[in-house]
């Protein structure tokens, strides 16, 4: 059995779960997953038995408490630093942590305009001018990105600041947010991983309705 067990919440849902989750599986770190669904208007009663915040995911190691998705995942970088979650090269670290933490803290439009809903039919969503520029933001992160690192991911190979970006594109996908050819180039590589596509298949499958997140 693992040393790491992940607290996660609905996989068609749950962006701050994602997170962590993808990471732990593109970098074969393993893991026992325990899913707790946030079925109930006001998250799940069950939470306060493992998360301090009440929140998801939350990443047990032995005696070891991490929440918040960023900290679960710098956490990881410190265990595991043959695993490359992070650039190896000094600046490109930098520039990896830089953008993650401004999607750790930023992008408020877009979270409440379009949660994350893999179920949901792909379909145009129309979106104010706020989310609008969100989506600009997003897409220049990228094209900076994957200019400089030649692809296919932010850095190159597969990083932190991947995983923090993968929940977007699952929403730019659902809700067809732009037809950019920088997201198209981004989208395929994250959705081609087998850690995205375990995720999705297990979302899919999930029966539970958030109405909230059902726009």
């Amino acid at each position: 059995m693992s040393d790491f067990k992940l607290f996660i919440g609905n996989k068609n849902y749950s962006s701050w779960s994602f997170r962590p989750w993808i990471a732990l599986v593109e970098k074969d770190i393993p893991f026992e997953e325990v899913l707790v669904p946030f079925d109930f208007e006001n998250g799940n009663p069950e939470f306060r038995d493992f998360s301090p915040s009440m929140k998801v995911p939350v990443l047990k190691h032995g005696e070891l408490t991490v929440w918040d998705s960023l900290a679960i995942l710098e956490y990881l970088a410190d265990v595991f630093p043959g695993k490359g979650l992070w650039p190896e090269d000094r600046s490109a670290r930098a520039h990896a942590r830089a953008i993650s933490a401004e999607m750790h803290s930023g992008f408020g439009a877009l979270r409440q305009a379009c949660p994350m809903n893999m179920r949901r039919p792909v379909e145009t969503l129309a979106v104010n001018d706020r989310v609008k520029s969100d989506v600009a933001r997003i897409l220049s992160i990228w094209s900076e990105c994957l200019e400089a690192s030649g692809g296919p991911f932010l850095f190159g190979s597969f990083t932190i600041a991947d995983a923090m970006y993968a929940p977007v594109v699952s929403r730019f996908e659902t809700y067809s947010l732009t037809d950019h050819a920088v997201f198209a180039t981004y989208r395929a590589a994250m959705t081609g991983t087998k850690a995205w596509r375990e995720w999705r298949t297990d979302a899919l499958k999930e029966t539970w309705i958030v109405a909230e997140d059902e726009i």
